[in-house]
């Protein structure tokens, strides 16, 4: 026999996943049924702050008031409501009273006072008709949500002559806790059939379909029990399981429909199953490792902030990837090998045929229409780049005008009972209970060494009045409230004012306005490490995948473009108000600090992941022929088609997740939806390939000594060129093909 018809190798990684498909089908049954077991009741033990830097002048001052002076730090706030009486009567002075001696007798609750106790003005509406109890529920979140809720329903409503109101920082994040599952649930609802119908119009046959949201199920169930196991250890966000639940979906279909594609694909020219699986492997399947890499990093550079919302997200994203590109190169060969030719049963579009031969996969000319957009827009280079460009630069100017802020309860929708509240007390009482500036004071000090420094402080601009200040042992407290917005530009302004000013003690400002300025710090402080690692990182895979220098330079510049329109859109939308009666939020006038960060690393992460994509196939074909344009011609006819209906099914998905009441959730979800699409509809259709048609042959140069690296170390699909000397090619994870 000769060399040419001696059947095709199976690599170790061939023979690992395929030698007993039964029995790791049935493996990863029982492992799947772990991991719901071990997952279940994960959202309740997830938190739902972490905005604030845990390592932050804000943050100690916060911890020692609560420890010190609990009432200085109320999160629990009961609206007090008269009817068309005053809050003064006094029918309506007894009854409030006697709630609030209730409350002061509550288990976990500490530091209760009210205007009927103290007659302080910023407890009173201005109308006389609603007036604050304030206190503090002691304990971590999960702590004060199960006190919340046993307290809250017999507070709750009509109590005599009164109407009562529960808010707070505590109602505020056990109601966005409470909402964040019920809508994370609604979206899975959403997206479970949507992506179904949109995987059988890809794949036609109706078992083709099901692998990959099988995939896609078993990521999810997967990461839920590894963030069970994390929350053992540390603090890891709610939001994270919106995370879990997009990326889960999203990229274990991506990555089992080019799996499923190039076994299909193999199938149609003649190829067995084992040996379709081999070569889909070598192909398809080290391009999904590299693809998952490419995300992890992107996920792990959250991991440089101290807050612990965007730390989560880099865990749960880790997670779902690693475990999403598993599955896909370990069950699903299995599977389909099992399967085999029957991967294509049940094909439903038979039924829209009417006697047009039947569909085995895609053959040779698929994509044409691709591969003719290609040549279009590389025939007309210059205009489609520049003209590209340019569009994405104008979409993305808005974020010039970038105004950042801190999550509130008007994150919540405007019929939360908690934003009802804080509604209230923002638009109709002279000021807030807890709000403004809190300065801690330490070290022994004289009363006239107390006098003199608050009057230092109420000298200063923009400050309002000075409380205070409240002495306990060595440690006191002076309230300081600004004049105009609790975190607007004076308040941070303030904000240095204070802890500048000179004091014969040491002091700590806290307060929204302190943690706002704290976080931009922290954030602002390690956003060039967090951009550094992920360039380095992303620059040295695409290096090592395609072997050239500037197709790395090319991926980084052209993620980052494709961003631009997601970030005008975040201002344009969230920020500035446009569109919040159709889409049904809020508008704050601001962006809370952490979003940009986690939507630039999950969105960066997702461009490369069709990047990799698109770059593999054109390598591939690049190598086989040496042909350039024809590379370029052909990788976007045979990925084209399905990198688009990839981006469009994550698009699904992340517009379900933007479905969520709550604003931060809305903004992470359909933004993201509109990077997806930008990048694959865009860039990867006219951008890429008009920027490749520019730089010409010179896009595959390297320096000797990189191509004698990329030589030993790189990866890439295919088989070498034929001018190239013949050598072993490693497997999915290095083994001999």
């Amino acid at each position: 026999m000769t060399e040419v018809n001696r059947p095709p190798r199976v690599g170790g990684w061939t023979r690992f996943v395929t030698a007993r498909p039964g029995l790791s089908l049935l493996a990863a049954l029982v492992l799947t049924v772990l991991a719901v077991l071990a997952g279940s009741g994960v959202a309740g033990k997830l938190g739902s702050g972490g905005w604030e830097d845990p390592d932050a002048e804000s943050t100690y001052a916060t911890e020692v008031l609560e420890r010190e002076f609990p009432d200085s730090q109320p999160n629990l706030l009961l609206l007090v409501g008269s009817g068309r009486a005053s809050v003064d009567d006094p029918a309506v002075t007894a009854e409030a009273t006697r709630l609030a001696e209730r409350l002061s007798a509550e288990k976990g609750v500490v530091g209760v006072g009210s205007y009927w106790q103290t007659k302080a003005p910023a407890l009173r509406a201005e109308d006389g008709h609603e007036a604050v109890i304030a206190a503090r529920i002691t304990g971590d979140e999960k702590t004060m949500g199960e006190t919340l809720d046993r307290i809250a329903p017999s507070y709750r409503g009509t109590q005599g002559p009164l109407e009562v109101r529960v808010g707070g920082i505590v109602a505020v994040r056990h109601e966005m806790q409470t909402i964040i599952q019920e809508d994370l649930t609604r979206a899975e609802l959403i997206a479970l059939p949507v992506t179904l119908v949109l995987l059988v119009m890809v794949f036609g046959s109706a078992v083709a379909a099901l692998l990959p949201l099988g995939i896609g199920i078993v990521a999810i169930l997967g990461t839920n029990a590894v963030l069970a196991g994390l929350t053992e250890f540390t603090d890891v966000s709610v939001f994270a399981m919106n995370l879990t639940t997009a990326l889960g979906l999203g990229l274990a279909i991506d990555y089992a429909l080019f799996i499923v594609r190039r076994f299909r694909e193999e199938l149609s020219g003649g190829a067995d199953p084992t040996a379709a699986i081999g070569t889909t492997l070598r192909t398809a399947g080290r391009t999904v490792l590299f693809s998952a890499l490419t995300v992890a990093v992107s996920l792990a550079a959250m991991l440089v902030f101290p807050q612990y919302f965007l730390r989560s997200f880099a865990y749960a994203g880790i997670a779902v990837v690693l475990l999403a590109a598993a599955a896909a190169l370990i069950l699903l060969p299995a599977a389909l090998v099992l399967l085999g030719h029957r991967v294509d049963s049940l094909d439903l579009r038979r039924l829209f045929r009417r006697g047009r031969a039947k569909d085995t996969g895609p053959g040779p000319e698929a994509g044409t229409a691709w591969g003719r957009a290609a040549t279009l827009v590389m025939r007309r280079a210059p205009f489609f780049a520049l003209g590209t460009t340019a569009v994405l630069v104008l979409l993305g100017l808005p974020f010039l005008g970038v105004k950042f802020g801190t999550a509130d309860d008007r994150q919540l929708p405007s019929s939360a009972e908690s934003h009802v509240v804080q509604q209230h007390i923002r638009e109709g009482f002279p000021g807030s209970p807890g709000g403004g500036l809190e300065v801690l004071a330490e070290g022994r000090a004289t009363p006239a060494e107390y006098t003199a420094y608050k009057e230092r402080v109420a000298a200063l601009p923009e400050v309002a009045r000075v409380d205070g200040p409240l002495v306990h042992g060595d440690a006191a407290y002076f309230t300081v409230q600004p004049e105009g917005e609790a975190v607007d530009a004076a308040a941070q302004r303030l904000v240095g004012d204070l802890r500048a000013t000179e004091a014969p003690f040491d002091t700590k400002v806290t307060g929204a306005a302190a943690v706002l300025v704290d976080s931009k710090d922290a954030i602002g402080g390690r956003l060039p490490l967090a951009a550094v690692f992920i360039t380095v990182v992303t620059l040295l895979l695409v290096f090592l995948l395609t072997g050239s220098v500037l197709i790395p330079v090319q991926a980084v510049l052209l993620n980052a473009l494709s961003l631009t329109a997601m970030f005008g859109a975040v201002v344009w939308v969230f920020q500035d108000g446009h569109l919040s009666g159709l889409l049904g939020f809020t508008g704050t006038g601001s962006i809370e600090t952490t979003l940009p960060v986690l939507m630039f690393c999950v969105a960066f992460g997702l461009s490369m992941d069709y990047g990799v994509f698109l770059l593999s196939r054109i390598k591939e074909e690049h190598d086989r022929s040496g042909d350039h344009e024809g590379a370029v011609r052909l990788g976007l006819q045979r990925t084209g088609g399905l990198i688009t209906a990839a981006a469009v099914i994550l698009a699904v998905v992340m517009v379900a997740i933007g479905t969520s009441r709550v604003t931060n959730t809305k903004m992470l979800g359909l933004g993201i939806a509109l990077a997806v699409l930008m990048d694959a509809m865009v860039v990867r259709s006219l951008l890429v390939p008009a920027i490749m048609r520019l730089t010409g042959r010179a896009t595959w140069w390297a320096p000797a000594p990189l191509r004698r690296f990329h030589q030993r170390f790189g990866l890439s699909e295919g088989e070498p060129a034929p001018t190239v000397e013949p050598a072993p090619e490693p497997d999915v994870v290095g083994a001999r093909g």
